[in-house]
């Protein structure tokens, strides 16, 4: 799996965490789902993730992306 698979994949699974938590748990849990939104965002319009950079130092191979 690519990088860039994995960055998503990443992402996805934490705003369900998240979605699920703040039902289980508080509402404040949606903060974890807005911060992965903005590190997204930003991630688009920079090309800088720290995910990726991480998962490149752990041998992933790289995508299109990163």
């Amino acid at each position: 799996m690519s990088i860039d698979r994995l960055v998503m994949a990443f992402a996805g699974a934490m705003v369900l965490l998240s979605l699920l938590l703040s039902q289980l748990a508080s509402p404040w849990w949606l903060l974890l789902a807005a911060f992965v939104g903005v590190n997204l965002v930003q991630a688009a319009f920079t090309g800088f993730c720290p995910l990726a950079r991480a998962l490149k130092r752990l041998g992933a191979k790289s995508g299109a992306a990163f």
